[in-house]
């Protein structure tokens, strides 16, 4: 005997599904909106995921400027160095 406990972990359950899962009774109470709650956990659980999401774009982002900051002190280093030209007398 299988679910699909798999594919409804896998995308969030609209306030309508959830509701198709409750018992008779408590489908009566869900129309009179009896569990606010459940909008505030699913509300809460979406802010985590974009500050998850928010991070891994900062982490990102630190490390592209990190890379940008090395190309640009290596580019920095080897084109400060003027050319010889064999010329003593200053210009």
């Amino acid at each position: 005997m299988t679910t699909s406990s798999i594919s409804a972990a896998s995308k969030p359950q609209t306030r309508s599904e959830y509701v198709s899962t409750l018992p008779p009774w408590r489908r009566l109470l869900a129309t009179f909106n009896w569990r606010p709650v459940y909008d505030i956990e699913q509300r809460t659980k979406q802010l985590r995921i974009e500050s998850l999401e928010s991070e891994k774009r900062l982490k990102l982002l630190q490390e592209s400027n990190a890379r940008i900051a090395r190309f640009e002190q290596e580019l920095f280093s080897s084109s400060s160095q003027a050319p010889s030209t064999g010329d003593s007398s200053p210009t």
